[in-house]
């Protein structure tokens, strides 16, 4: 699956009510989450589409003049896959020791309850709310507690940890001052490759489909430029409610550069209840956007001129039998 954050414009809308416990100025958002640390990002207005109000820019609330306490600490931490056994021993050790966890809901909810129960707060918002609560994380850190803001997958893959870095910066802040850190997850790629054997073990390019953050001709122009190469590619957020024509051109994009016969590896949910995965050809690939098995928490592996199946499992050479004898 698409386990990175980016996926956070894909998941059903959850309605949340929950309450921050920071001191300073109030801003609701459209989960009806109460902040006191200053945050004051509206996401009411987005869709988390391409077009409509998500494009309007949204202004930082507090700054760090408007903070007495001694700051405290900010980690962002990547989950994995989601499933518990998937995390790092750094990533559950620094949950533990954080006071504050912030993140997207459908995240929190993969958490253990042993670390949500020890947890002095969780604070969590529905899909589209990533400017608003990667500010809030800031703001609770700003007024002197520890604080992991929280994503699957990496930190900085398709994620939060490059926006909390513009955040403190915007607010005056440091990096140093909050003694920022980043602890990383096995990003979506690797999780998902494992399922299939062996794709990516040679030279690969990431490409998000959601044309959310980045329009669809950039998309386009960068995957004509990784198709006619030998990279393989795993490729992101291919479908969503809203998106359908995004999967087709990407289909058709590969089509024109690569055998329809080069192994395609769909891996859904990986790591959760509802995981399936398939090892398609590159031919079959678009009809398959009419089924359940490609939304946002699907990724897919796109072998290269030399990627084959073996055994149901995709293999890409690496070149160790150009040298060697086996």
């Amino acid at each position: 699956m698409s386990t990175d954050d980016t996926t956070t414009d894909a998941s059903t809308d959850t309605e949340t009510d929950t309450s921050s416990t920071c001191g300073g100025s109030t801003a609701t958002t459209d989960a009806s989450t109460d902040s006191k640390c200053g945050a004051s990002s509206d996401t009411s207005s987005s869709g988390c589409g391409a077009s409509s109000d998500a494009d309007e820019e949204e202004e930082v609330g507090a700054t760090v003049e408007d903070f007495d306490a001694d700051p405290g600490q900010l980690i962002a931490v990547g989950l994995g896959p989601g499933q518990p056994e998937g995390m790092t021993d750094r990533a559950k050790a620094a949950l533990a020791d954080a006071e504050h966890i912030v993140g997207y809901t459908t995240y929190v909810e993969l958490l253990p309850d042993e670390i949500t129960d020890d947890a002095e707060d969780v604070y969590d918002t529905p899909m589209c709310g990533e400017v608003s609560r990667t500010e809030e994380a800031i703001d609770r850190a700003l007024a002197g507690n520890d604080v992991a803001i929280i994503g699957s997958g990496d930190p900085n893959v398709y994620a939060l940890a490059g926006l909390a870095l513009e955040i403190i910066e915007s607010k005056g802040a440091t990096a140093s001052m909050l003694e920022f850190d980043v602890v990383p997850g096995v990003p979506a790629a690797q999780s998902c490759a494992a399922r299939v054997g062996a794709p990516l073990v040679n030279d690969t390019v990431s490409i998000s489909l959601s044309d959310h953050l980045t329009d669809m001709p950039t998309i386009e122009s960068r995957l004509h430029a990784t198709a006619k190469e030998g990279f393989t590619i795993a490729i992101y957020n291919p479908w969503s409610r809203k998106r359908r024509d995004n999967f087709e051109k990407c289909c058709e994009i590969l089509l024109e550069h690569r055998d329809p016969e080069t192994p395609v590896g769909v891996v859904h949910a990986a790591g959760r209840e509802d995981e399936e995965v398939e090892i398609v050809d590159l031919a079959d690939l678009p009809e398959l956007g009419e089924t359940d098995l490609i939304d946002m928490t699907t990724t897919l592996l796109v072998g290269n001129e030399e990627t084959y199946v073996w055994d149901d499992r995709m293999v890409t050479p690496r070149g160790y039998e150009t040298k060697y004898d086996y």
